[in-house]
């Protein structure tokens, strides 16, 4: 799909010219983003918190609105995210009424392979119990795994003045702080996300938690600084175009604003691109945008694979110089295909080795079983 006007064309670029065209360079392939297990991220909190309708707006569409009518969380559900080929996680959302403390719960293969914990709190409720259970969770979590990366989502800010929201975000934090520091953990780092269902914080903020289990992101950052460099762009976003969370950026800041447009921007390539198409993502590498805003400031789209797209932000002077980037972009694209074949053949090493010296104490249960253990026991 794409959008064009008289002054500006997309797609255009000479083929003659000798810069390859725009194929997919076998970024198709599902798995790009590593071959090993994927990355667990874990959704708790309180009951009636915003656990399962954060998992339902961000990664399966649901209006938010019609979250109103989700029934509480009775068992956990565990949830396989595949639509981004880099980034490959599973959710586990957690009931609020699962007790961390019982020692017939198996911490250590719920922790074990967690890669993010979100603990999501209440904004508009008394928050006491929430902050304690909070405290018991990350206690409990790190010992078992000291690498989790620790997340705070204060939800369901919508409605709240921006005073309020700051206010209680200083509370959360300094008092969860003190609570980690009275049990001498001050070396956790804890992170605090302001976010609501109704507007694209949400989306934010999951991005940040996403980006934290990439080990290429410091890779993805540096190219991405190269690109707009060379390019006379403002700023830049690698989306997930499904999800629209936004797998890395340039080193300047995000600014919401920007990001919403970026995000609209999707929204509108792929309805558009759906009318035309009667497969259930009509991304392809045909797909490409152009928007101009009325303040000279141009928004344009190019995909990267058929899960990501790299969104652009410039001044329109700057896309008079569209040859340019369309080449950058060639590069861009190239470059990322070889820090993931780099880092494929990275993993089937790793994955020989431990085939030769495999590790005696590892017990390799399955993740469902598991579920359906912890389910039993705990949520009768």
């Amino acid at each position: 799909m794409s959008y064009e006007d008289d002054e500006y064309h997309v797609d255009t670029f000479p083929k003659d010219f000798g810069y390859g065209s725009f194929d997919q360079d076998g970024l198709d392939e599902p798995g790009m983003g590593g071959g090993e297990s994927k990355p667990r991220i874990l959704l708790m909190g309180l009951r009636r918190s915003g656990k399962s309708s954060i998992q339902k707006v961000v990664f399966h569409k649901m209006s938010p609105n019609e979250t109103l009518f989700l029934e509480s969380t009775s068992k956990i559900v565990k949830d396989d995210i595949n639509n981004s080929s880099f980034v490959q996680f599973q959710i586990w959302d957690f009931p609020g009424q699962i007790d961390f403390i019982d020692p017939t719960f198996d911490s250590d293969m719920i922790f074990g392979g967690c890669g993010a914990l979100v603990f999501v709190i209440d904004a508009k409720d008394d928050y006491n119990e929430a902050l304690t259970k909070f405290k018991n969770t990350v206690i409990k979590a790190y010992k078992v795994n000291p690498r989790i990366k620790f997340e705070v989502f204060i939800h369901k800010v919508d409605g709240i003045s921006d005073d309020s929201k700051m206010e209680s975000q200083r509370d959360i934090h300094q008092r969860a702080s003190d609570d980690l520091s009275d049990a001498g953990l001050n070396q956790i780092h804890l992170s605090f996300h302001l976010t609501s269902i109704y507007d694209h914080s949400i989306f934010e903020a999951f991005s940040k938690v996403v980006q934290k289990l990439i080990p290429q992101l410091p890779t993805l950052e540096n190219l991405l600084n190269i690109f707009i460099s060379h390019s006379g762009i403002e700023k830049a976003f690698l989306f997930d175009v499904v999800s629209k969370i936004y797998i890395a950026t340039d080193c300047s800041p995000v600014d919401m604003q920007s990001y919403e447009l970026c995000c609209d921007m999707i929204d509108v390539v792929i309805d558009l691109s759906s009318i035309y198409s009667s497969e259930e993502t009509a991304f392809d590498h045909e797909s490409s945008s152009l928007i101009k805003l009325n303040n000279n400031t141009i928004l344009y789209l190019r995909e990267v694979n058929k899960f990501l797209a790299l969104v652009c932000i410039l001044r329109e002077e700057n896309f008079n110089r569209q040859g340019v980037i369309d080449y950058n972009f060639l590069c861009f694209r190239k470059a990322i295909s070889e820090v993931f074949e780099l880092r494929m053949k990275s993993q089937k090493l790793e994955t020989l080795d431990e085939q030769i010296e495999p590790e005696d104490d590892v017990v390799d249960e399955d993740e469902d079983e598991l579920v359906a253990r912890v389910n039993e026991n705990h949520l009768n």
